[in-house]
């Protein structure tokens, strides 16, 4: 199946902790980042996901934020380290392009946000993900 979403790791399962409705499982991405996803106990059921459980945490690009320095105080605990290597913008949008360890990501924010931010190549930013925002698939 091909998708839309730009945004595909692959990672490995280091914990679920389930509940009534809802599940948060823990991944470890191949770059080595740990991230965690907020999905249904349905979809952890259906998706067979236990600890070792390989996966692809899949994100949205107008799901990921960008911030050009730490951030804490914040709720958002997927907070993704890299190096802006490309930006596009048009009329109200742009395309941020950030290398990580392991793979690449892109943010799609507005193009005030790039401006004010001042992302160029070579940027240090942290990508930050809500972890409801976050899909996974059975590898």
């Amino acid at each position: 199946m091909t998708l839309s979403i730009r945004n595909q790791f692959p990672g490995t399962v280091t914990a679920v902790v389930a509940g009534e409705a809802m599940a948060s499982v823990k991944v470890r991405l191949a770059g080595g980042q740990d991230i965690t996803a907020a999905i249904t106990a349905a979809a952890v059921e259906d998706l067979g996901l236990t600890e070792g459980s390989a996966v692809r945490a899949l994100v949205k690009a107008t799901e990921v934020a960008l911030a050009t320095g730490p951030v804490g105080g914040i709720s958002i605990r997927n907070q993704i380290a890299g190096t802006v290597t490309d930006v596009s913008t048009g009329g109200a949008m742009g395309a941020v392009k950030v290398s990580v360890d392991g793979g690449e990501l892109t943010a799609a924010i507005t193009k005030d946000a790039v401006e004010a931010l001042g992302l160029a190549p070579g940027t240090a930013v942290v990508a930050l993900i809500k972890s409801t925002e976050i899909s996974l698939s059975a590898v």
